[in-house]
């Protein structure tokens, strides 16, 4: 699937959406300040409201109602299940302060946490990386069904954050998909 300059494959079973979502959609991760976000490519509604790309993967149904860090989606997850969410923020910010990292993330059990879920939920485990690649920043946030199965778990979230892909800023501009 491929949409705003994102692209993600997963394996069967899961589920993928590449979206354009309003800022009022998503509350920022704890310790992030609420942004304006104008993203790839930048969509701005007739109310002003600036959307912005978010890919979700999951391996449970997304709902149409849901966040873009997860509300309405993590509370359904079992004990073998995943959620991944790639939010895009302004390209302002890309490859300076919390998104001086470059390129995708790698993910590893040893980097979830119940403490990195913005409200505890029983049993449940999350990362959060923040990253840049190619003039474009993001949010990776992934969330396991069961912290205790991460040595299981994860490596099925790694094998989709490795099969993401971004097309940098410089394309995207070059062929009018972004201001």
């Amino acid at each position: 699937m491929e949409r705003y300059g994102l692209s993600a494959s997963a394996p069967s079973g899961w589920r993928l959406a590449i979206e354009r979502r309003g800022s009022s959609l998503a509350a920022p991760p704890e310790g992030v300040a609420p942004l304006r976000r104008g993203l790839a490519p930048q969509s701005v509604e007739p109310n002003g409201e600036v959307m912005h790309p978010v890919l979700h993967a999951s391996t449970v149904e997304l709902p149409a109602d849901r966040g873009d860090f997860g509300s309405g989606v993590v509370d359904l997850l079992g004990s073998e299940d995943i959620f991944i969410s790639l939010v895009e923020y302004d390209p302002e910010v890309a490859d300076q302060g919390l998104f001086a990292d470059q390129g995708i993330p790698r993910l590893a059990p040893s980097q979830f946490g119940a403490n990195r879920l913005q409200r505890p939920l029983p049993g449940r485990s999350a990362s959060q990386h923040f990253f840049s690649a190619g003039g474009r920043a993001f949010c990776l946030f992934t969330v396991i069904g069961s912290h205790s199965r991460r040595m299981a778990t994860v490596p099925r979230a790694a094998q989709v954050v490795r099969g993401l892909r971004v097309t940098d800023r410089s394309t995207m501009v070059r062929r009018g998909d972004m201001s």
